[in-house]
């Protein structure tokens, strides 16, 4: 279990979309955001491994732990790039990966966090932007349990593998190409 201190001057948002290899490739790139880590959310044991959690029996999500100022980004804002790389229509899947592991959840921090969430998600609901309606978890958040090494910067330090040149590289190119502004200096 990571430590659940948020450090000075920062914010913690925790969201899961289908695999965290996508969404901490999405968020490493963008402005505001100083960490990345994917772990495990919302399941019922400690310390789960990632071949537990794949079977679906523990409960948990696959999430990223977005560290982030929010003095350069909201949470809205991270909510509004959420909710463009991912399907939040599909109840525990995304594309290929299926299983409750692969759930659209986020999972608040802060009762502020929380109205935010319900905000955004009522906006984009009202606005019919998918066939269906957005079945996006919003719950508290819980221990956080970072993922084994080999996943952490996984697409960063893997970008040929088929799985990231098919499913990763997509979102990262929607990330760049919707929101160039918010994207990281090289």
């Amino acid at each position: 279990m990571i430590s659940t201190t948020t450090p000075p001057g920062k914010a913690i948002a925790t969201l899961a979309g289908g695999c965290f290899w996508c969404l901490e490739a999405v968020y490493d790139g963008m402005k505001g955001v100083s960490s990345v880590e994917s772990g495990y959310m919302g399941g019922s044991s400690a310390d789960p491994t990632y071949e537990q959690v794949c079977s679906g029996d523990t409960g948990h999500a696959e999430v990223v732990r977005i560290t982030f100022d929010p003095a350069e980004v909201s949470f809205k804002e991270l909510l509004e790039v959420f909710f463009v790389i991912h399907d939040p229509t599909t109840m525990n899947s995304q594309g290929n990966d299926a299983g409750t592991q692969y759930r659209s959840a986020i999972f608040y921090h802060t009762p502020q966090q929380k109205a935010d969430s319900e905000e955004v998600i009522a906006r984009l609901d009202a606005a019919k932007l998918w066939s269906g309606p957005i079945v996006t978890e919003l719950t508290p958040a819980t221990a956080f349990y970072m993922a084994e090494g080999y996943h952490q910067e996984y697409f960063a330090r893997n970008p040929r593998q088929p799985y990231c040149q098919a499913v990763v590289a997509p979102k990262v190119a929607k990330f760049r190409k919707h929101f160039l502004e918010r994207l990281k200096k090289a």
